[in-house]
């Protein structure tokens, strides 16, 4: 298969030079472990001091992650990605770690919001939310546990149903697909529960609600066939976005210190067989599945590419699509949009002291995955070069 990724001037064609090099300096910075433990530090110490630090950070990290503090914000960079590069946006709040009911309503608002956002532009093709951005990570634990809820607990669960039926009911409406982002595994099993009666429920025509596996876990690829049997038998369509994972760390910590046998794969290569293996078994039964395969990896990506020839799947068919994160892997994104395939980029937002805990994850993530920042590094200095003619 022809090798598409290397094509820096389409990866980059809508970063301005001073874009390329911040984008430079940045993974130059992330590329340091000490660096990202420092950083890290120093920012959580300034927000939490509440330092005048909000401008410089988003002059910098959230700039190159997000699309803006709000989701009009966002609209000049979905309308840029999507007019000059071909690559459709997923609008995600992104604001972790809330407990108050008030703040789950404001999030159920913001994500009825971005449905009706979806509904009105082609260049939003999906909506998204967490799980626990709209109800408590603890009540999801307990149930996960088979614990029975207090009585002020279950009253406080009924709510968050409500708000999982309320959001997959105005996405079905809307005709709107509608990503349910995964989580960690010991509170996944309620979510897992919920996301399941929503397909039921509302996925008897075409895949409207996806779930996510993460596939750095040994047990999901069963999952999946036990969901497809459940879906054979009683008639509806399955969604699924896949993933390798981004808890990795914590997972293995917790099961350490619990004692308890880690669902993380025993190694990277197990997590890429088991990935790509999940890929596979979603396409050969496509009939009844739609895909959204978020990966950043140019490997499994190509696989994809090469299944769906083999299987005769046109590259725009509305059941797959390739997405990754916003401010990496453009070399992946932007090509595979200029080759037909469908890309979409999830797009954070949200105020820049509550988003700061996602651009962290990610500062963690690109310094802890082996390759990532050095390839993203290379890319971007080859293009540099280019551009200087070098």
């Amino acid at each position: 298969m022809e090798k598409i990724f290397n094509n820096t001037q389409v990866a980059f064609a809508l970063k301005s030079d001073t874009e390329l090099d911040r984008a430079y300096f940045l993974f130059k910075m992330i590329a340091s472990e000490p660096l990202v433990r420092i950083g890290t530090a120093v920012t959580n110490f300034a927000l939490k001091a509440h330092l005048p630090v909000e401008g410089l950070i988003r002059a910098s990290v959230f700039d190159h992650f997000c699309g803006g503090v709000n989701e009009e914000d966002c609209l000049s960079v979905v309308d840029k990605m999507y007019t000059k590069g071909n690559v459709s946006s997923v609008l995600d709040y992104s604001v972790e770690g809330k407990e108050a009911e008030e703040q789950f309503d404001f999030a159920l608002d913001m994500t009825l919001k971005t449905i009706e956002f979806a509904k009105e532009r082609q260049a939003i093709p999906f909506a998204v939310f967490k799980p626990t951005g709209i109800g408590r990570f603890e009540l999801y634990e307990k149930l996960g546990e088979g614990k029975t809820l207090s009585v002020e607990e279950a009253t406080e669960w009924h709510r968050v149903l409500e708000r999982f039926d309320l959001i997959c009911k105005t996405a079905h409406e809307k005709d709107v697909a509608l990503l349910i982002d995964g989580e960690e595994s010991w509170m996944q099993d309620a979510a897992d529960n919920v996301v399941l009666d929503m397909m039921r429920k509302y996925n008897k025509q075409k895949a409207i609600v996806f779930n996510t596996l993460q596939l750095y876990r040994w047990d999901r690829l069963d999952y999946l066939k036990t969901v497809h049997e459940i879906a054979k038998e009683e008639g509806f369509y399955i969604g699924m976005k896949l993933v390798r994972g981004a808890y990795m760390e914590k997972e293995n910590k917790r099961a350490a210190e619990k004692g308890y046998m880690s669902p993380i794969c025993i190694s990277k290569e197990a997590t890429d067989i088991n990935y790509d293996a999940a890929v596979l078994y979603m396409v050969e039964h496509l009939e009844k599945m739609a895909l959204f395969a978020g990966t950043h990896n140019e490997d499994s990506s190509y696989k994809l590419m090469q299944l769906m020839r083999q299987n005769g799947i046109e590259k725009g068919d509305e059941r797959v699509w390739f997405g990754q994160l916003y401010g990496m892997s453009d070399n992946i994104s932007y090509n595979l949009a200029a080759n037909g395939y469908n890309v979409a980029k999830y797009l954070p937002f949200g105020p820049v002291r509550d988003v700061m805990p996602y651009l962290i994850r990610r500062a963690e993530e690109n310094t802890s995955v082996a390759g990532q920042t050095s390839r993203e590094l290379n890319l971007i200095k080859t293009e540099r070069d280019r551009r200087k003619g070098k």
